[in-house]
């Protein structure tokens, strides 16, 4: 042990004497590199950070049904699976779309649209600048980087409300199609009732009438004593005794189909708000606002860094270099 202690301290002897034996090469490359990367640091074109913050909300819609159990009420946040989705829309190219057109994000970057590359390189832009997470607390941080300041602010609170409109249209292409079989079925039930209450008001204007008036019909008859009323009842009630149960079917049917209606009313006036309905989707805790100092690059950094990669670059070139002139001459 007090060997390897001893061999590892002599080591480090001729390690620090070889540095100092090569002082003046290692100051020089360390001090070149300490300049280089104070000028590619200037050259570096600073960005600005702006960031929203919100919290998912709960699911919610507008229930016409009492049997229908309403997942949670609007002013509730939402939980880990909301969290999680609103990442997921966030990321999705119906969001990167709307900002890339209106922001025209390939001029901006310079990606020219001739470019075989240009999604990919677009994409690759895209990922760089724009990030969501999901923070301890539940909500999602939209950060956005940007050489002008006063655009990242614009990009991110537009993405802020873009979360409302890209749920909004997802959810109304899965519910259109349902409200438009709604509708059909309605159209359809409606037309069947007036189609029913059109031939029982023909056959009510040739004088046929329901059954419980009807086997009134017969007293009348009896107890009539104008001969010409006697004639006109029997004329009545030859018709109904033909067309009667015509009539009978005819409302029952109507009756049916009235019931029918009332009854899918719920569903279907639930379809249409489910399609036309535009709801809030999250809470805005924070919005963005203009960044008054850059976030990129850390010059500081950047210097510090280099000057000591380049110190230690310096120190294994000199250590190599020796050793490749020690096997030379022992060649």
């Amino acid at each position: 042990m007090e060997k390897q202690d001893l061999n590892l301290d002599k080591e480090r002897n001729n390690l620090v004497q070889f540095i100092w034996q090569e002082r003046k090469p290692v100051i020089i490359i360390t001090l070149i590199t300490f300049v280089v990367a104070v000028i590619i640091s200037l050259l570096i074109t600073p960005l600005y950070l702006s960031t929203a913050i919100v919290f998912p909300a709960a699911s919610s819609n507008v229930s016409f049904s009492e049997q229908r159990n309403v997942k949670a009420a609007a002013m509730d946040f939402g939980e880990e699976e909301q969290a999680e989705q609103l990442v997921q829309i966030l990321q999705s190219s119906r969001v990167r779309d709307k900002i890339v057109s209106k922001y025209n994000l390939f001029d901006h970057y310079d990606i020219s649209k001739d470019d075989v590359n240009k999604n990919y390189k677009l994409n690759q832009a895209y990922n760089g600048y724009f990030s969501f997470t999901r923070t301890r607390f539940g909500s999602i941080q939209i950060d956005v980087l940007d050489k002008d300041p006063k655009l990242a602010a614009d990009m991110a609170n537009d993405i802020v409300e873009l979360i409302d409109t890209v749920k909004n249209e997802m959810i109304r292409e899965r519910t259109l199609p349902a409200f438009e079989v709604n509708k059909r079925k309605m159209g359809q039930l409606v037309h069947q009732r007036d189609s029913i209450l059109f031939q029982l008001d023909s056959l009510s204007s040739v004088g046929v009438v329901s059954n419980d008036i009807r086997s009134n019909l017969y007293q009348a008859l009896v107890d009539a004593n104008n001969p010409t009323e006697k004639t006109e009842l029997k004329d009545r009630i030859t018709v109904n005794t033909k067309l009667g149960s015509r009539y009978d079917a005819l409302e029952h049917t109507r009756n049916e189909l009235i019931i029918k209606i009332e009854e899918f009313r719920v569903s279907y006036e639930q379809a249409e708000s489910d399609a036309n309905a535009k709801f809030n989707h999250k809470f805005v805790v924070e919005k963005a606002v203009v960044a008054d100092r850059k976030e990129k690059p850390k010059r500081m950094i950047i210097v510090l860094v280099a000057t000591i990669g380049g110190f230690i670059f310096a120190v294994f070139f000199l250590l190599i270099k020796q050793k490749i002139q020690e096997f030379k001459l022992k060649a």
